[in-house]
């Protein structure tokens, strides 16, 4: 597979190869977008990518932190 996608000259892609989507939030946990707007990027304006862009920090609060190993065993 090439990574040639990822060079194009647009708005660089919040994607960083991680994607796993949260059940409750339906956001990627790797880049934080909403399942519709991964499969909408490659459509979307300038505009509506500097858009997404600008709302993903905010968007980490609403991720549900996965408690496993020793934090899960002592909480």
């Amino acid at each position: 597979m090439s990574d040639d996608v990822w060079k194009r000259a647009e708005i660089e892609s919040p994607c960083i190869k991680i994607c796993v989507i949260q059940p409750e939030s339906r956001l990627c946990t790797g880049c934080l977008r909403s399942i519709d707007e991964i499969g909408a990027w490659s459509g979307m304006t300038p505009d509506q990518r500097a858009g997404v862009m600008a709302e993903l920090e905010d968007r980490r609060s609403k991720l549900t932190r996965r408690r496993g190993g020793r934090a899960a065993r002592l909480g």
